[in-house]
């Protein structure tokens, strides 16, 4: 990890600041398929969904998830000197995610502290709000991110 050439490293991330970012269309069939690892009704067959609390086919919970983090890989995570996580907490679905369902994610920064451990690393607190087309919050999340310091690379 190379933390002078990547765009966001602890450093760039500023307690309030907050990041926006997604556009993700929920694919039906991608949905379906994810299905396979959270086989219940309500995501696999229209007719039991209907007849469900949801009131239609939604896509899995941990789908949705999937999807959050693969859009933060694109906005900022895969430029970044990420060194993963250390676990979510207060992970929240709020309202059935569907297929056809545009999602987008605001993120804001809640803490940031160098590691006393890892002098190399600094940790990031973050809350997660997931919409969909509508405005609607559909899950929510908060956890901790693991990066790089560049103070760390610039003065070793």
């Amino acid at each position: 990890m190379d933390a002078t050439t990547k765009t966001h490293a602890f450093e760039d991330f500023q307690v309030g600041q907050v990041r926006e970012f997604g556009g993700r269309v929920v694919d039906k069939a991608e949905g379906l398929s994810f299905a396979a690892y959270d086989p219940q009704p309500l995501h696999l067959d229209e007719e039991a969904a209907n007849a469900s609390v949801l009131g239609g086919l939604s896509v899995s919970g941990w789908h949705t998830c999937a999807m959050v983090m693969r859009m933060m890989c694109d906005a900022y995570l895969l430029d970044s000197t990420s060194q993963g996580s250390p676990g979510l907490d207060n992970l929240r679905w709020l309202k059935p995610v569907r297929p056809g369902d545009t999602l987008r994610v605001r993120m804001t920064v809640q803490e940031t502290k160098a590691s006393k451990s890892r002098p190399q690393l600094g940790l990031v607190r973050s809350a997660w709000e997931v919409f969909n087309q509508r405005d609607e919050a559909v899950m929510t999340m908060e956890g901790w991110g693991m990066f790089g310091r560049r103070e760390a690379t610039t003065t070793s």
